[in-house]
This record gives structure tokens, sequence and C-alpha cells, in this order.
């Protein structure tokens, strides 16, 4: 067991908080997609390919980081950082992965395939953008979003506007709560001269979070007013605006443990507006 941990570790599964993120938009889309009435292979196959890709996103992520983690009081401990697998392995791991991830899609169609492939080139190249631009997490806001257009794709054949709207609040939620993750390791971040929102936004940090925050629920408003939506969606969009609120009260100190406990509270963020979808479906059958 000991000679797995360090897989394990390095793929997250002691944290699934990054799989959950990842997890609730694509439900979104399926269920909206289907019209309340998402296919189980289909569900399984996305499922099982967010697992895939969120972890295999970790693996290369770490690989890209091993020389900068060590530097980091948060990510100190991974294990690469501490040597506890050679490099060499961890590529191994992430080949896997990503196979895993492609025979996956065998059995989904052909737009959605062309799609997923631009998804993975964003989720690989993810960590080169933490050197490249002070705009990482909105890159990884666009990687977090395709799985939205490939349920479309996948159930309707087509990627309707409702799609790219609910896309774009994905994005903006995504960048929300990434800013918020990475203002956990802006000290650290400055001294080692890794980039990011938290770094570009300064003392504005709360301030533009708070935009976005409000610009992602205006968002998932519009989608609801399209798609036809009714009263417990719109119930769940006005909960999501209220524990933005909630986060906001969390990082006004901007307290690294705070900030951090904010970050995780998006789960539930993800659940409410999952849970206001399904009950739209449920009533309405």
């Amino acid at each position: 067991m000991n000679s797995i941990r360090p897989y394990l570790l390095l793929m997250r599964m002691d944290r699934p908080i990054g799989t959950l993120l990842l997890l609730w938009p694509t439900w979104w889309a399926l269920w909206s997609a289907s019209d309340g009435h998402p296919d189980f292979n289909t569900f399984l196959i996305f499922t099982l390919g967010v697992f895939l890709m969120r972890s295999a996103g970790c693996v290369v992520n770490d690989i890209a980081d091993r020389k900068y983690d060590g530097q980091v009081k948060r990510t100190q401990h991974r294990p690469l950082a501490q040597q506890q697998l050679s490099v060499n392995s961890a590529w191994v791991l992430f080949v896997a992965l990503m196979l895993g991830a492609a025979m996956l899609l065998l059995f989904l169609q052909q737009l959605t395939v062309l799609l997923a492939m631009v998804a993975a080139f964003f989720a690989i190249t993810y960590p080169l953008m933490k050197r490249l631009t002070y705009l990482p997490q909105v890159y990884l806001g666009i990687a977090f979003s395709f799985s939205i257009p490939m349920a479309y794709a996948e159930v309707t054949g087509t990627i309707p506007q409702l799609a790219w709207l609910l896309f774009v609040a994905n994005i903006l939620w995504t960048t929300a709560y990434d800013t918020i993750y990475a203002m956990v390791d802006r000290r650290d971040d400055l001294k080692i001269g890794v980039k990011s929102t938290a770094i570009l936004f300064g003392d504005l940090d709360r301030v533009i979070i708070g935009i976005i925050q409000l610009m992602m629920v205006l968002a998932l408003f519009l989608f609801g007013k399209q798609a036809e939506f009714s009263l417990p969606y719109f119930l769940a969009v006005i909960t999501v605006l209220w524990m933005f609120v909630y986060q906001q009260f969390l990082i006004l100190s901007r307290q690294e443990d705070r900030c951090f406990k904010a970050f995780l509270h998006n789960n539930w963020v993800g659940l409410v507006i999952f849970s206001g979808i399904l009950l739209h479906f449920l009533l309405k059958s």
C-alpha cells in the first residue's frame, strides 16, 4: 500500500474537491441537454472522464511544478516535491490516465471527440500559464468548462447558444474560486515568481472576485431564462448569490485558512445549482 500511496496522492485522491468542481458543471450540462433524462452510458462516460482528466491534470501540473512546490507551504509535501516518486514514474501515470480517457472517446460522437481534444490541450498546457501570464485562473476556467459543450454535443448533436452561455458562466465561476484559492499561496508565489490573478488584482482582489461572482449569477439567470427553467432553479441561483456573500465574508481578512475555506465552499455552490436543475425536471415530469 505504501508503494501505491504516492501515486494516489499525485492524483489528489485525498482531495476530491477538484474532481467535484469539475463534475458539477458536467452534470448541469448533461441534465439540461437531455431534458432531465441523461442516458446512463453517457452519464457514466462523462463522469469517468472527469475523474481521469482531473487526475491527469494534477499529475502534469505536479511534474511542471516539482521545482516550485517544495517552496510553497500548501504544496511542499506533494510526492514529487518530496521525491517520493521519480519524474519518469509520474509521466507513466500521466500517459496511463490519458490513455484511459482516450478509450472513453471511442464511445462518443465525432463532434464530442473534437471538443475533448481541445479540452485536453487546455488541461495539459495549463501549468505553463502560471509562468507566462497573470491569468492562469481564466485559462483553467476554459479547461474546466469544455465538458459543457461536450455534453450538449453528445446529447443533441449540436452546440446551442444555451451551452455557450453556461460555458461562460462556468469560466466566471472557476476564475472566481481559483483566484480565492490563489490568495492562499500569494505570498509564496510572489517569492518564487509564479503568477496568478490573486497577484494581478492585488488590493482589489475581493472587489474583482465579487464582480466576477455577480457576473456568474447573471449568466446563470440568463441561462435559466433561455432554458425556460421553473422556480426551483431560480431559487437555487438566489441561494448561490447569498453563498457568494458568505464567501466574501470569509475572505474579508485575506487570512489563508479562511480563503481556503471559501474555496472549498464552492463545492456546495455546484451542488445547489445542480439541485435546482434536477428539481426543475423532477417537478416538470
